[in-house]
């Protein structure tokens, strides 16, 4: 049987660090979009693509913290 007092937390972490993860990767991809798109305009679409990435963390965390909480209910 799995001591499962600590579940909230983890979760909670799990799903702080996906989001503080996420937001620092879309800071440091959004500024250097801002000034590629400046200098060239054609690139757009790609930096749109590039900025979409990193919501992928947050989705995974996202179902990290589901799969914790399913396989680590209470009894």
């Amino acid at each position: 049987m799995v001591d499962v007092t600590s579940l909230p937390i983890a979760v909670a972490l799990t799903m702080a660090v996906g989001a503080i993860a996420t937001g620092y990767a879309e800071a440091a991809i959004g500024a250097a979009a801002a000034g590629a798109v400046a200098e060239k305009p054609e690139v757009a679409n790609s930096m749109l693509l590039y900025l979409v990435i990193p919501e992928t963390i947050i989705i995974f965390s996202f179902v990290i913290a589901v799969l914790l909480m399913l396989w680590l209910k209470p009894a």
